[in-house]
């Protein structure tokens, strides 16, 4: 939080309780500058009137203002939820990461990704044909 004040941001219900929070960060260099999410979690009694859209859009509006050329998350491959609400707004399977969860058994990720303005050509979304191991991911 002390590096990226600015990815961090967390919805509040009149009555005070959080609603839910989004965390971030930028990282990267050159065409692989981009924004990251780390963290996005909604309670319960607060889904389904679009909140997780409205904080990914900011923290996509921080990347944009950033000059970053894409989004990027990681969500398990076991997660349809998520993976179909991510599409919705627009991000596509970029690859998938063999057992970046620990467990037991360990599970797989989707690193999904969604093009920024700068990446006028869409090349930070175009997916990769093979998995790759956690240690491979930059």
């Amino acid at each position: 939080m002390a590096h990226w004040p600015e990815y961090f941001s967390a919805a509040v219900a009149p009555g005070g309780e959080i609603m839910g929070y989004i965390m971030g960060k930028s990282e990267g260099h050159g065409q692989n500058w981009h924004g990251h999410v780390t963290c996005l979690s909604v309670a319960p009694e607060f889904r389904r009137i679009r909140l997780a859209a409205r904080l990914m859009a900011e923290l996509e509006d921080v990347s944009e203002k950033k000059r970053a050329f894409f989004v990027d998350l990681f969500v398990r491959v076991s997660n349809s939820v998520a993976i179909n609400m991510y599409k919705l707004l627009g991000y596509s399977v970029y690859r998938t990461v063999l057992g970046y969860y620990s467990g037991d058994p360990d599970e797989n990720a989707y690193d999904m990704r969604k093009a920024l303005s700068r990446d006028i050509e869409k090349l930070s979304i175009i997916p990769l044909a093979h998995p790759v191991r956690p240690e491979d991911v930059d």
